[in-house]
């Protein structure tokens, strides 16, 4: 997983984010929302698989995350409040799609501080061999 992949998933988070919390939307967790909090739940777990993880296999589940995290994120902007909810419902849904948001968020934050680690590390043990 490269830098700029990480930023763009970033970037394009905190825009839906934005998006989702200036706009009206339905009845808090919806059938949808349901399934993206368990996604959401087993990414976690693949992430501190990688975390506890050395190496290729490290390498290995980290890539996984991403790729959870990106088909995630491409079914939660798809997603929309349903018609006729009431105001009180609609401030619901955002609110429960706002807490996935800063879940996803979060744990997209937690792998790309792995991965800085990893880069500091394996710079660190070069810049150890050039003296």
């Amino acid at each position: 997983m490269n830098k700029q992949t990480i930023r763009q998933i970033v970037v394009t988070l905190a825009i839906c984010g934005l998006g989702f919390t200036a706009m009206s939307a339905v009845a808090g967790p919806d059938e949808n929302q349901k399934q993206m909090t368990l996604k959401l739940h087993q990414a976690k777990q693949k992430l501190q698989q990688a975390e506890a993880a050395k190496g290729a296999e490290r390498q290995k589940l980290m890539s996984e995350h991403m790729k959870m995290m990106h088909e995630t994120m491409g079914k939660m902007q798809e997603m929309k409040p349903n018609a006729g909810m009431t105001m009180q419902e609609h401030e619901e849904w955002i609110s429960q799609h706002q807490k996935l948001m800063d879940d996803m968020m979060g744990q997209m934050m937690e792998e790309h501080h792995m991965m800085m680690g990893a880069d500091c590390m394996s710079m660190g043990s070069d810049d150890a061999h050039k003296h």
